[in-house]
């Protein structure tokens, strides 16, 4: 099954691409791992990748599906993939669809996960974890049981991510809503586009993405 994951910033795409690997054996497509393993590996589509990363320069599409292309043929990729990331524009979207069509493969769903903005704001912008252990906690929502003492390990120093803040998130959902939001329309098109809460709890979210790959399986 070859599945794209959409949604902004601290949506959960990660958590639930992770998820889909674990339950389905699919493999999760970080455009990012991809580009940085292609340049350590020193191939000949890494050292392209290479020269427009120390150009300064944004990555050219084919060389991104070229990568997705080289992945999705290994081993591993037989039972399908989970795309995170990519794609970003109508024109990777229809490049995507190209490449897959050549190797008589295509994408079974694409998901969204819905949130609402403001809530998800302030979900992100309350977590902090502790220095000691890694032990999750959110100023509201889960706080420690002894306010400055970890549950888990008795530390009491804690660190916040520095882009988890409230600016830093405001402008990362208008890049995702100016830059990715404008897909949605695509996918919506052809049939692809399924809806889930993003804002409900990470079992639940996985709940409903499975009830709709089930869907799907005996459509």
């Amino acid at each position: 099954m070859n599945l794209i994951l959409l949604g902004p910033p601290g949506a959960g795409k990660g958590t639930q691409a992770k998820r889909l690997e674990t339950a389905r054996g699919l493999v999760q497509l970080s455009t990012g791992d991809m580009l940085r393993q292609a340049v350590a590996s020193g191939s000949a589509l890494g050292q392209q990748a290479k020269k427009v990363m120390e150009a300064g320069q944004l990555m050219p599409d084919e060389i991104i599906i070229a990568m997705i292309a080289e992945r999705i043929d290994a081993p591993d990729a037989r039972k399908g993939f989970v795309l995170d990331g990519f794609p970003r524009t109508e024109a990777q979207a229809e490049a995507l669809d190209r490449m897959l069509a050549g190797r008589g493969r295509r994408l079974d769903a694409v998901i969204e996960l819905v949130v609402d903005e403001a809530a998800l704001i302030e979900r992100i912008s309350g977590r902090f974890t502790c220095a000691k252990c890694g032990a999750g906690y959110h100023d509201k929502f889960q706080p420690p049981k002894k306010p400055g003492v970890c549950d888990r390990c008795g530390s009491t120093e804690f660190v916040r991510r520095k882009d988890d803040n409230p600016e830093t998130l405001k402008a990362r959902l208008e890049a995702y809503r100016a830059q990715t939001a404008p897909i949605v329309p695509y996918y919506r098109r052809k049939g692809l586009l399924k809806e889930v809460d993003g804002m409900a709890a990470p079992d639940q979210v996985t709940g409903a993405i499975e009830a709709i790959l089930a869907r799907i399986a005996t459509a």
